[in-house]
């Protein structure tokens, strides 16, 4: 696991410093194009007016997430001056820091860099260049291992050194080991989603996530055996049409007070979901390596949150199948009974994720009685085509937690739109042989699956993440260019963060 990047801190005073004269120097301007006073003494006066005149030349503005590469100017202690912009003042209180950490690393990838965060009317704070830095390595990620050759022209990012040259370079130095802990756990994820099933089958996956043992995270592994004493019915149906066993992953962080109620994170964790006896269609089956990704995020946020000690309890569960169609394969219109008791009558075995999830949130909610709890899984297709793949669905029974969940999607840039639970779709799921169908028909599919998840969460505060279109094979970013994305690990520290850890 590694982002292919090394990151340092500086003070401003070495922005005409170099290592030989190699390297390239990063300046940032508006749309102005008026230059920092570290970036100006580093340049001179030929620098800066070169800079003006290349900028008139090529036609370069300044606007936001544009770059102007050119030789160094004699005198100038680099090989090249990259010249980045930053677009109008208005909107530059509102920069997106990791998106400027990832373009930036994308403009000098393979190379080593000095980068000058100082421009007019800006002081980079400590933090704003800890968030520089993540989204640095996150654009650095690239997922290769089963490549035995490499195109020539293939972009090179392994070389990748920059050293971030600010005011606050000492804390800033503090806010960088956060954002490479962070990583790692972004990374984590997305090399989960990006295997391949004949890899990442349930046992292995299991065997990564107990991986985080090393960080002093209590893992449990329950094996079929386990399940069918626990009575996890609907689980176990999901997978008897596969040869791989089923597992589910408990994995613990105690780092609150001793006895204090955890958060609990949930993932959905189908390894590869064909739709069972209700099969797929063959086109874009593949991508169902990725029904994971919801697992994939937990084991993430218990790697970032255990990596940097987080003051707090949080358990994550992880439900690992993989859904086949066998002649030992559930069927649509058998009975199932759940952990929690409640009968099941599968209609489409394809909606597999529903029961995946049901008997882990059963058990989670009697096992660790948590005070929230949030789940995240790639349901449904039908959140795509309501919110598209930039912003993932939320349901929730409850005001505060769904605002705090917003409040963190909106400071990650992870964002989440709270979609409806009312009466109707829950009436949409009753079954006339059994208490409830696992799906509620083709209209409003998102939301009567999560309306099928919430009659097993009882009283818990708790949030139903559809990530469908933002875990996998979604919009390329600045600081993603995977096809998995790690959605959902940010997001989930920074609501432990801002709202669960002590102070």
């Amino acid at each position: 696991m590694a982002d292919g990047i090394e990151i340092g801190f500086g003070p401003l005073e070495q922005s005409g410093q170099g290592p030989g004269g190699s390297g390239d120097l990063v300046v940032f301007v508006g749309d102005d194009l008026a230059l920092g006073s570290a970036a100006r003494a580093a340049l001179g006066a030929a620098g800066t007016d070169l800079v003006a005149k290349a900028a008139a030349s090529e036609k370069f503005k300044g606007r936001s997430l544009s770059a102007l590469t050119l030789p160094a100017p004699a005198g100038v202690n680099a090989d090249r001056l990259v010249v980045i912009g930053l677009g109008l003042e208005k909107d530059r209180a509102k920069t997106d820091w990791p998106a400027l950490g990832g373009f930036t690393a994308g403009k000098v990838s393979g190379r080593a860099a000095r980068v000058v965060l100082d421009w007019p009317g800006t002081t980079v704070s400590a933090a704003q260049a800890g968030e520089f830095a993540l989204g640095a390595r996150l654009r650095t990620y690239t997922f290769d291992r089963y490549k035995t050759t490499k195109k020539p022209d293939a972009e090179d990012k392994s070389g990748t050194t920059l050293t971030l040259l600010l005011a606050e370079h000492g804390t800033a130095s503090r806010e960088g080991e956060g954002a490479r802990t962070l990583s790692e756990g972004v990374i984590l994820a997305r090399d989960l989603v990006n295997e391949p099933p004949n890899v990442l089958f349930p046992e292995e996956f299991a065997r990564r996530a107990a991986d985080l043992s090393k960080l002093g995270v209590e893992i449990e592994v329950l094996e079929p055996a386990r399940m069918r004493e626990l009575g996890m019915g609907a689980l176990l149906a999901v997978a008897q049409g596969s040869v791989r066993e089923p597992r589910i992953v408990i994995m613990r962080w105690n780092g609150g007070p001793a006895g204090e109620a955890p958060v609990a994170f949930i993932g959905k964790g189908v390894v590869f979901d064909s739709g069972g006896i209700s099969i797929k269609p063959g086109g874009g089956m593949e991508d169902m390596k990725g029904d994971m990704g919801g697992a994939a995020a937990v084991v993430g946020a218990l790697h970032a949150l255990a990596s940097r000690k987080a003051r707090c309890n949080v358990v994550g569960a992880i439900g690992i199948v993989e859904n086949m169609p066998d002649g030992g394969s559930y069927r649509p219109s058998d009975i199932i009974t759940s952990m929690s008791g409640q009968t099941i009558e599968v209609i489409n075995t394809d909606a597999e994720g529903r029961l995946v999830l049901a008997d882990v949130i059963t058990h989670v909610v009697r096992s660790a009685k948590p005070k929230a709890m949030v789940d995240l899984a790639t349901l449904t297709g039908a959140i795509i085509v309501a919110l598209g793949q930039d912003i993932a669905g939320m349901f929730s029974n409850d005001d505060a937690l769904a605002a705090n969940i917003n409040a963190a999607g909106e400071a990650t840039g992870e964002k989440v739109w709270r979609m409806p639970l009312i009466p109707a779709y829950d009436k949409a799921i009753d079954s006339k042989f059994a208490d409830m169908k696992n799906t509620g028909g083709r209209h409003g599919g998102a939301a009567t699956a999560a309306s099928f998840m919430q009659r097993y969460v009882e009283e818990v505060p708790w949030a139903h993440l559809d990530i469908a279109g933002v875990a996998m094979s979604s919009n390329a970013s600045e600081i993603n260019r995977s096809w998995g994305a790690g959605w959902g690990v940010r997001l989930l520290d920074r609501l432990v963060r801002d709202h669960y850890e002590a102070r």
